[in-house]
């Protein structure tokens, strides 16, 4: 078990560093090559954030241990919003400026009920990953085309806010290394996490869905984290809600679909009745909480503290369930 425990924080420790050297160089090479702040934030940043979740749903389908995959996406999403929002929340309240994370919102909630929707029926089949993949690739349409909307008007906070984050100083050499040595480490850390962790599940008797809800969920979630209060402490209030929406969509689009794609088969009915539902309520207290009738909307410490406070709740229910209570 120490075995598998070390190998658990050391998957996680590579998986941090090589999403952020990753994310450091592909946006580098946006940038050197004329890309806008706000389309490589949007999409390149985007996608990056993600890219933790990614390796290891990837790895877990290929290995079969699809609840592994399928937790981590829901999971993850539920942590971002319920652990990651609310602790930073808690720090400093989050002003909400942007008006392309008002339109975001919306359709985060729409991706979230139609991956539902496909997997109500308790299978996530080849054809649901399409689905998936297209939705994706909207997306990304919708997000190249506001992000450029936004640029000719140059009246979005959040470009000025990417424009600080991505790297200025690097090369195109230095920044190809970056993104290869990034890639290479997410590639042998998530498989080493998903080794830990499906070994920790087996030791421990529980299913990888569980696992893959909590310690994976979380673990893949702390750059997010990290990334969320730094930006509030850095008066950058719309990147640390926008790193949140983009990373949910991802999760949804292209972490979701990998066990369809690999794996597919049935869903675990636990993820069809407790989870998948309770990562829509997250969602929807996001929406409402992201909105205000009078006065600027604002996330302040109490909706934080909501936030966390519904994160325990679940946690406990994961666990309670688990033991059969």
């Amino acid at each position: 078990m120490l075995l598998f425990s070390v190998a658990l924080l050391a998957g996680f420790f590579f998986l941090i560093f090589s999403a952020d050297f990753f994310i450091k160089g592909t946006s580098a090479i946006a940038r050197n090559f004329g890309v806008s702040p706000l389309i490589i934030g949007l999409t390149i940043v985007g996608l990056g954030t993600s890219a933790p979740e990614m390796l290891v749903a990837g790895m877990a389908s290929i290995q079969g241990n699809s609840g592994l995959a399928t937790g981590n996406a829901i999971g993850s999403n539920i942590a971002n919003i319920g652990l990651v929002l609310g602790s930073t929340a808690l720090v400093a309240p989050i002003l909400i400026r942007s008006s392309l994370l008002k339109r975001e919102l919306p359709i985060l909630i729409s991706i979230s009920i139609i991956s539902y929707l496909l997997v109500i029926d308790g299978d996530l089949s080849r054809l649901d990953g399409l689905v998936l993949i297209a939705g994706l690739v909207a997306f990304l349409y919708w997000l190249l085309r506001s992000a450029q909307h936004n640029k000719r008007l140059n009246t979005d906070p959040l470009a000025t806010e990417f424009e600080g984050e991505i790297p200025t100083d690097l090369s195109n050499a230095a920044a190809f290394s970056y993104a290869i040595s990034g890639l290479i480490g997410l590639i042998i850390s998530s498989k080493l996490l998903v080794w830990a962790a499906v070994n920790i599940a087996t030791a421990f008797g529980v299913s990888d869905l569980v696992i893959g809800l909590t310690i994976i969920a979380i673990g893949t979630s702390l750059p997010e984290l990290a990334a969320s209060i730094m930006s509030v402490i850095k008066k950058e209030p719309d990147l640390a809600v926008g790193n949140i929406i983009g990373s949910n969509a991802f999760n949804l689009l292209a972490v979701l679909c990998l066990p369809g794609l690999l794996q597919p088969g049935t869903v675990d009915s636990q993820l069809v009745s407790r989870d998948f539902p309770i990562m829509l309520g997250f969602t929807l207290l996001l929406f409402f909480f992201s909105y205000s009738f009078n006065g600027e909307p604002k996330i302040n410490r109490l909706k934080g503290a909501a936030f966390v406070i519904f994160f325990a709740a679940y946690l406990s229910k994961v666990y309670l369930d688990t033991l059969g209570i």
